[in-house]
């Protein structure tokens, strides 16, 4: 299962990109990270912009909530979900990946 930390401001995970992807979603957990594939292509921030945009629409709420804490640059990041629960989270998550 993904690890969620909870923080004064929302939750923290970690998420494991892949870019260039043919269509963007939701590939499952790997080591501990939610495994995301992109259509987007990392060049000037385009692969960030697509991940941020993605993930508002999944866990529904505003752009300006998802923000990448560290790894703006790497396949590996953390991601922050502000204004959210734990419980939110995990509930949007267990109805996306597989039991």
């Amino acid at each position: 299962m993904i690890a969620l930390t909870a923080t004064s401001s929302g939750v923290t995970f970690k998420v494991r990109v892949t870019p260039r992807a043919g269509r963007t979603a939701v590939a499952g957990e790997r080591d501990g990270a939610l495994a995301i594939r992109l259509a987007a292509a990392p060049v000037d921030g385009a692969a960030n912009a697509a991940l941020i945009g993605f993930l508002s629409d999944l866990f529904d709420v505003s752009r300006r909530q998802i923000s990448i804490a560290s790894g703006q640059k790497s396949r590996d990041k953390v991601v922050v979900v502000s204004g959210v629960s734990p419980d939110h989270v995990t509930t949007r998550l267990l109805a996306i990946l597989p039991a």
